[in-house]
């Protein structure tokens, strides 16, 4: 494990919506020629059922952890990395609305779509965030984890 990433991360957990320029800005850097970013949105549907909204449950303190280790686990991948920023939603959302956004960047582009989409997928893995779809006939909780 990285004991002090080399360059502050930006790591959010937030009931506002996320700023997805900031996000964006946060992962520049002048050493990089790659900038990579995933943005989650709220789709209307899912498993064949129409989704009038999402919610999303966290628990925070664990979750902002987990949300920096999982980048530090992609530091120690990459370490090519020159910056990481990740912002995920919590509270009810509504489709359309961006959910989480994950951007890094990376002197090459190779290394930069392969950081984000690890952090992405571990994110989902290993996070205390737990998403409820809303239907219009009832909810599911979905991706329960950990």
């Amino acid at each position: 494990m990285t004991d002090q990433p080399s360059f502050p991360m930006l790591i959010d957990l937030t009931d506002q919506p996320i700023d997805v320029a900031a996000v964006l800005h946060a992962a520049e850097s002048d050493e990089a020629g790659a900038v990579n970013a995933f943005i989650g949105t709220v789709r209307n549907r899912s498993e064949g059922r129409r989704v009038v909204r999402l919610h999303y449950e966290a628990y925070p303190p664990m979750a902002l952890h987990q949300l920096r280790r999982v980048a530090e686990m992609a530091l120690e991948k990459w370490p090519m990395l020159r910056q990481v920023a990740v912002s995920h939603r919590h509270g009810t959302l509504e489709i359309g609305d961006v959910a989480v956004v994950v951007a890094v960047s990376t002197p090459h582009r190779a290394d930069s779509f392969a950081a984000c989409e690890y952090i992405i997928d571990t994110l989902k893995e290993v996070v205390p965030i737990w998403k409820k779809e809303e239907y219009e006939d009832g909810t599911v909780w979905v991706a329960a984890h950990p």
